[in-house]
Formats: structure tokens, sequence, C-alpha cells
């Protein structure tokens, strides 16, 4: 059996205090809901706080084993589909700054991708790059890694912006539109 990923933290995309509007049940019976999203894995998340905590949009938050400050359970993975316009928008603002702060971890996929089947490499996935700029980033890094997303670019011509590709790509992924993860975890 496949051992489930975990999240530590999260950073809260919105906080519904009262619950979600659709849910029909009386007021005393609701629960606050947070729309999370894992630091690490990138995983979609729906928790409830303790009692009493109101969460900000962008607040990191510990879901982990142990002690929890604000975090009552995690009730679970949301879909994309679930996720309120407010928490949508956060998730596009994180994305991107996640992608900027952890370069050196996205670069580094570029560095070590390995071919999907005979057909098709990770490389392919990153939207923009097709088979030309696959073999191109391939012979480039036999010489030397790439260091970063601006060495790439200037590396492999007419490389689409390497951190919008990715920024795009892992925004797929959590939508759940390609059934290849290479950045979120499944």
């Amino acid at each position: 059996m496949q051992q489930r990923t975990k999240e530590e933290k999260a950073i809260v995309l919105d906080f519904l205090p009262n619950g979600y509007a659709s849910d029909t049940r009386p007021m005393h019976m609701k629960s606050a809901i947070a729309q999370a999203l894992g630091k690490e894995h990138l995983i979609l998340l729906e928790l409830v706080p303790k009692k009493g905590i109101f969460l900000q949009p962008n607040e990191e938050v510990y879901m982990g084993e142990g002690k929890r400050d604000k975090i009552h359970h995690i009730v679970g993975r949301i879909p994309y589909d679930k996720l309120t316009q407010t928490a949508r928008v956060s998730l596009e603002q994180y994305v991107e700054q996640t992608v900027s702060q952890k370069e050196a971890k996205f670069v580094e996929f570029f560095n070590k991708a390995q071919p999907i089947n005979t057909r098709s490499h990770q490389i392919e996935l990153i939207p923009g790059v097709g088979k030309k700029h696959m073999w191109e980033i391939l012979e480039e890094r036999k010489d030397k890694p790439f260091e970063s997303f601006a060495d790439i670019k200037e590396r492999v011509k007419l490389m689409p912006d390497p951190k919008k590709a990715v920024i795009k790509r892992v925004m797929m992924e959590i939508r759940g539109e390609d059934k290849y993860r290479i950045f979120v975890s499944a």
C-alpha cells in the first residue's frame, strides 16, 4: 500500500468563519473552514481551526503530528473546483512566490528529469517545451548543470520563460489537468 503524502505546514488561501454558504445546517452546527495549500507538496487542503481561532489569508499554520496551536483537524484534500474565488487568487500568488523562493528545487528538475516512456520525456510536460527544446536542455545539462532559470533561458535558444512555464505547470497539476505529476504530490 502506498504511503499518503502528508503536509506539516500550510498557507491559508481563504478563511470561511461560518463555513460554506452551501452548507444548509443550522448555524450552531457549522464549523469554520480554512482552504489551504501545503507548503512542501503543494496539496490543496480543507482545515478546521480550533474554536475561536480566526485565520488570515497567507497565514502559515502548523498541522503536522503533535501539538497544533490553531488547527483542530484536517478534513482532507479538496479539488480545485471547490476553492473560493479568494482562495484561487491567493493560490496563484502563492505558487508564483514558492517557485521564486524555491528556484533551486525547480531548476534541479531540469537537471534531473528523465524519460516517461520511449516517446516522451518529463521535460516535455512543461508548457511551451517541445522536443526541440527538450533535446537542447538534455545536451546543455550534459556539459554543466543549470544553475538558475536565467541560466536555462540563456543557454537554451528561444526557450519560453522557464519560471513562468513552471508556474503554469504547477497550476495545471493543482487543477488536475494532467495525469502526470512532477511538482505536486498525488
